[in-house]
């Protein structure tokens, strides 16, 4: 007989699939076109596992009105996963240790990060030092006393492999300890003047970025990384930034993820430090060395227990507009704005805020270019 009813049947239900599967069909899932982080986790809420979620994404496209919608074919995750075995990179998967704790409570944190060096200072206090990258004589000699002294304090010193102030930082915290984030795939090399700073961290310390492998950077991958670098860890350090800059990005979001943000002054006529000072100006706290990062988070360094202090603490600073307020005013005004001008004094009422509080953070906003002001006292949002 050949008909179907002929068939052997088995009565055992198909094996559940390996911790190596499921982990090829998420980086599968995550490499699909249109599928970001958020709608990469949203699918795996959804559908329990990644196998499931790649069957059903065709038909999810569809309904968004993409028709013929393919996902990431296996063969391209195989060369990824060759080409990465070539040059001695390791595959971290968010929920499975070594991938790093600190960054896993961070809402978009990546699903995946390729690592190249050792991943055990992932587990010690992580500080982040960004700043310009044409940065000053000035600029350069403090990133690197920061990064030497934080690092002999203990601590892994983080930042983004570029030139200027990232550099130096790296530099001076080979020999203790620094993680490097790039913009682009573990395995490629940018800029191409750090490339020998770049072999040296993966030698002493690490490399990793959650982009595939072989990927060059764009300016889009930049924003990306920098929240990497600032959930990564405990503070970030702004060195030298200008008004508008990757470090006022990476501060912000530092600032979005709870984290403490802590910045070096600059001169008022420098361009190079106007980001700093406005920081300085909205609250952040103000630091000059070492010590006052470590007094900054506490008086806890990485490599001591704190000690036993029976002096009675301070009485509280007056109270003043901080990082965090500004944060959340900025939020709630681009909240309430959008293409159609809206009058000042009605976003004020609609706020229920102080107009004390409203009008400077209007300011902001306008210099930044997230918001336009027409004639009237009209106020909208771009873009």
């Amino acid at each position: 007989m050949t008909d179907e009813a002929s068939k052997p049947t088995s009565n055992h239900p198909p094996l559940p699939p390996t911790q190596e599967d499921e982990q090829f069909a998420r980086l599968r899932l995550l490499r699909s076109r249109r599928v970001g982080v958020s709608t990469y986790k949203r699918l795996l809420t959804e559908h329990g596992t990644a196998q499931n979620a790649l069957a059903a994404l065709p038909e999810v496209a569809r309904a968004a009105g993409v028709e013929r919608y393919e996902i990431c074919p296996e063969n391209v995750v195989r060369a990824e996963l060759k080409a990465a075995r070539a040059v001695g990179a390791k595959l971290l998967m968010l929920g499975v240790s070594p991938y790093p704790e600190i960054l896993a409570e961070v809402e978009d944190a990546p699903p995946f990060l390729w690592v190249i060096g050792n991943t055990e200072f992932l587990n010690r206090p992580m500080i982040s030092l960004v700043g310009a990258r044409n940065a000053s004589s000035l600029g350069t000699r403090m990133a690197r006393a920061l990064a030497r002294d934080l690092g002999a304090a203990g601590f892994t010193v983080v930042s983004g492999l570029a030139r200027g102030v990232d550099a130096a930082a790296h530099l001076a915290a080979l020999d203790t300890g620094t993680i490097a984030v790039q913009a682009g795939g573990v395995d490629v090399m940018y800029p191409v003047e750090n490339t020998e700073l770049a072999a040296n961290i993966a030698k002493k310390g690490l490399r990793l970025s959650e982009q595939p492998m072989g990927l060059q950077p764009m300016a889009r991958h930049f924003p990306s990384r920098n929240r990497i670098i600032s959930g990564l860890s405990r503070a970030t350090i702004v060195v030298e930034a200008a008004a508008k800059s990757g470090s006022l990005i990476t501060a912000r979001d530092a600032l979005d993820q709870g984290r403490e943000v802590l910045v070096v002054p600059g001169h008022p006529l420098d361009a190079r430090a106007a980001g700093c000072n406005m920081l300085i100006r909205d609250g952040a706290t103000l630091v000059r060395n070492a010590d006052d990062v470590i007094e900054a988070l506490g008086g806890i360094t990485a490599s001591a227990q704190p000690q036993l202090n029976l002096t009675p603490p301070p009485a509280p600073p007056a109270p003043k507009r901080g990082l965090r307020e500004t944060a959340a005013m900025h939020m709630q005004i681009l909240s309430r704005l959008g293409p159609s001008p809206v009058a000042e004094d009605q976003l004020i009422r609609d706020l229920q805020a102080p107009p004390s509080s409203v009008t400077p953070a209007l300011v902001d906003l306008e210099l930044d270019g997230r918001i336009l002001r027409s004639p009237g006292g009209l106020l909208s949002r771009t873009g």
